[in-house]
C-alpha cells in the first residue's frame, strides 16, 4: 500500500474494475471476461510504441487529413492511422499518431488532452497495448476510462485514475483506536475490586476514541470525493450518550 499510485504500472483487470484498486472479487461480468482473456498485442502493428499517441472520442466525420493538421503542430509526425471499420469504411472514432521525437509526443499528450476537434472533445494518452504489461482491450472486458452509463468503468488510467484508498487517506486511525482501546481495557481489568470509576473512565475513553475514529473516517471519505457516503457515517455526541454510562 506504500507504493500506491493513481496510474497503473501493470494492467490488472480486477484492480482496473475498482475505483481504488482494492477489489477482491469482480463486480461485473466484463471483469470476469477480462480475467479469463488471453490477449496478445497485434504483431502487425508497426512503429515505435513509446512514440505513439492514442487519440479517441473523435467526431465520426474527422478525417486523417484533419488529424494530421491538428497534431503536426506538436512536432513532426512519422505516421498516422485512423482506425476504420473493415466492412463499412466508417471511422471507429480513434486513431494512432506516431511522432519522430519524444518531446513531441509529451507535448501532444499534455496540450491536446480534451482539445475540441470538429466540435468534439477528444481524449489522448500514450499507447497502452504495447507498453502496459498485461493489457486487455475494452472489447474483452478491459480497457480504461469509460462512461457511467455503460456500467463498465475502468480505473488506473489518465481518464479515470485510481482514488486513494480510504485506509491510506485516514492513516492508521482505525489501528490506533483498536490497539489503544485494548490497552486501556486491560489496564482497567487489572484494577483492584473492578473499580467502577475506572470502568466508567475506560468507557468514556473508548467512546472518545470511537468518535475520533469516525471523524477521521469521514475526512477520508470527503478527501476521496465520496461525500454522499460520508454523510452516512455518524459522529456520536459524548454529551448525548454519557448518561447511558452511569
Amino acid at each position: 500500500m506504500n507504493e500506491w499510485s493513481p496510474i497503473a504500472n501493470v494492467y490488472n483487470p480486477l484492480k482496473a474494475g475498482s475505483i481504488d484498486g482494492t477489489d477482491l472479487e469482480p463486480h461485473d461480468r466484463a471483469v470476469w471476461r477480462a480475467l479469463s482473456a488471453r490477449y496478445k498485442p497485434n504483431k502487425g502493428v508497426v512503429g515505435d510504441p513509446l512514440l505513439t499517441l492514442y487519440v479517441a472520442r473523435l467526431n465520426p466525420e474527422t478525417s486523417e487529413e484533419r488529424l494530421r493538421d491538428v497534431f503536426s503542430k506538436y512536432g513532426p509526425i512519422q505516421r498516422l492511422r485512423l482506425v476504420r471499420d473493415t466492412v463499412t469504411g466508417f471511422s471507429k472514432r480513434y486513431a494512432f499518431v506516431e511522432y519522430k521525437e519524444e518531446r513531441s509526443i509529451v507535448r501532444a499528450r499534455r496540450e491536446a488532452y480534451k482539445l475540441v476537434v470538429d466540435q468534439t472533445e477528444i481524449f489522448v494518452d500514450f499507447e497502452q497495448e504495447r507498453t502496459l504489461k498485461g493489457w486487455i482491450p475494452r472489447r474483452l472486458g478491459g480497457g480504461q476510462g469509460g462512461k457511467k452509463e455503460s456500467g463498465q468503468l475502468r480505473f488506473g488510467g489518465k481518464d479515470r485514475p485510481f482514488r486513494r484508498p480510504i485506509s491510506l487517506a485516514m492513516g492508521h486511525g482505525a489501528q490506533d483506536w483498536a490497539t489503544g482501546g485494548a490497552r486501556e481495557r486491560d489496564r482497567v481489568s487489572a484494577a483492584p475490586n473492578g473499580d467502577r470509576a475506572s470502568l466508567r473512565e475506560w468507557r468514556l475513553l473508548a467512546l472518545w476514541r470511537w468518535t475520533s475514529f469516525c471523524r477521521d473516517f469521514r475526512a477520508g471519505l470527503w478527501a476521496n470525493g465520496d461525500s454522499a457516503v460520508a454523510h452516512c457515517v455518524p459522529v456520536w455526541s459524548l454529551t448525548a450518550i454519557t448518561p447511558e454510562l452511569r
